[in-house]
């Protein structure tokens, strides 16, 4: 695992407003691994996510994905980027009226020419791996139900399966079990962890609660206003690098 896929070099993103999010960020990230990023809110977790999907335009600095500087790419060089770096958000971002399978095969839009997509013409192909990555997430069988039809948790396992379906080499996953109830938290990112070790999809995640990233993470990078303050191990953050990212008087809240 020695190899990196990603490599983020000097990242800055001021926005219009004048708010500076990313001040420098540096770090690379090796294939296969479940790199978790952890910070308070604000801190700039969820722009550094989106500048290395360039749902976010960097203000400078480097995004090197395989070779490529992605911070640099057009429109056209953005589409191909996101069949291979997909992303999950916080909310889903499922369309409710439409069946669970029809929102997987959305995740193939990106691979489709432009009249097929227009068509919904997803091949025969398409489907069957659909419905694998339903079966992969334990959801296959609500496959035909609407999407608002299903609670949260269930939800962004569809999500997951979308993602899937753009054959990505990198997941990005922005707060991926923030607005869910503690169990259905594990049963997501339960899902995640398989994602990564069965698929070997590199997975790049956000998270709020630190017993999750002891559970999940392989490795941790730590954001403070802007800049990387931490960069190690889940066992490595004590009680006293925990004062240093979260601000004295903090206290960790368990995720059981």
């Amino acid at each position: 695992m020695s190899e990196s896929i990603l490599s983020v070099k000097n990242l800055v993103k001021t926005y219009p407003n004048g708010v500076q999010a990313l001040k420098g960020v540096s770090f690379d990230v090796k294939k296969g691994e479940f790199l978790v990023v952890i910070g308070l809110s604000g801190s700039g977790k969820s722009t550094l996510l989106r500048c290395i999907n360039r749902l976010n335009d960097p203000t400078s600095g480097d995004v090197l994905f395989e070779g490529q500087n992605i911070a640099r790419v057009d429109s056209e060089g953005i589409k191909k980027l996101r069949t291979k770096i997909a992303m999950i958000f916080q909310h889903f971002n499922l369309i409710p009226r439409h069946s669970v399978l029809s929102n997987v095969l959305m995740g193939r839009l990106g691979r489709m020419t432009n009249w097929k997509a227009i068509f919904g013409l997803f091949s025969a192909t398409d489907k069957y791996n659909a419905m694998k990555y339903l079966e992969l997430v334990g959801i296959s069988e609500k496959a035909k139900i609407r999407a608002d039809q299903l609670s949260g948790g269930q939800q962004q396992r569809v999500a997951i399966a979308r993602a899937l379906a753009q054959d990505p080499r990198v997941l990005l996953a922005d707060e991926p079990v923030a607005s869910l109830d503690p169990a259905t938290c594990h049963i997501v990112m339960d899902y995640l962890k398989k994602v990564n070790q069965e698929l070997g999809i590199t997975i790049i995640c956000n998270l709020h609660f630190l017993s999750l990233v002891r559970q999940y993470a392989t490795r941790v990078i730590a954001l403070k206003e802007g800049r990387i303050v931490f960069e190690g191990s889940p066992d490595e953050i004590t009680d006293e690098w925990f004062q240093k990212i979260y601000g004295e008087g903090a206290r960790e809240v368990q995720v059981n």
